[in-house]
């Protein structure tokens, strides 16, 4: 029987890599963002769709930005987060 062929893990995708200045941008604008109560877009690494939404929490510990939208909770790792938009 011929199993079926996987991929290892250096040809999977790769989320793109940022420098510094980039991911220090990026927190600064989640922060101002949560401060504010702004309602945001953010575009997450994997994801084909757009997360829309408030930002009620920023967890240093488990890297996880909390986004609702319409009681409805999200948590995205920060490093996925890509750009962030607002509303």
């Amino acid at each position: 029987m011929i199993g079926l062929p996987t991929l290892s893990k250096k040809y999977a995708a790769l989320r793109p890599t940022r420098d510094e200045f980039e991911l220090e941008e990026l927190g600064s604008r989640l922060i101002e963002a949560q401060e504010e109560g702004a309602e945001v877009f953010l575009t997450v690494w994997g994801m084909d769709e757009q997360v829309r939404g408030r930002i009620i929490n920023m967890d240093p510990r488990t890297r996880l930005v909390h986004i609702e939208r319409d009681g409805d909770r999200l948590k995205v790792p920060y490093l996925d987060i890509m750009k962030v938009k607002r509303a």
